[in-house]
């Protein structure tokens, strides 16, 4: 089998933090990523969550913009100056 390397920029405490832990559980680095390649391959899809946490994208917070969008186009919105963070 033919060898590629496959290259990640990675901070370098990040890194090092990595390399203490695969080595506490007895893995080199290159071993733990290519356990990971081998995962995702075989399950076909990244092997932990990814999810957003911000609130803004949430299902009600984006119909509530969605609602808001709609009476501006249909002509009922008020027009105000901006309000800032603690100057109300």
């Amino acid at each position: 089998m033919a060898l590629s390397t496959l290259t990640a920029r990675v901070d370098e405490k990040d890194k090092a933090a990595f390399d203490d832990f695969c080595s506490s559980v007895g893995l080199t680095s290159s071993a733990a990523i290519n356990m990971y390649v081998k995962v995702v391959i075989r399950d076909r899809k990244i092997p932990f969550e990814i999810k957003q946490e911000d609130p803004f994208y949430s299902v009600n917070n984006q119909a509530h913009l969605m609602k808001s969008i709609q009476q501006l186009k249909d002509g009922r919105g008020t027009a105000h100056e901006l309000i800032e963070e603690g100057d109300e």
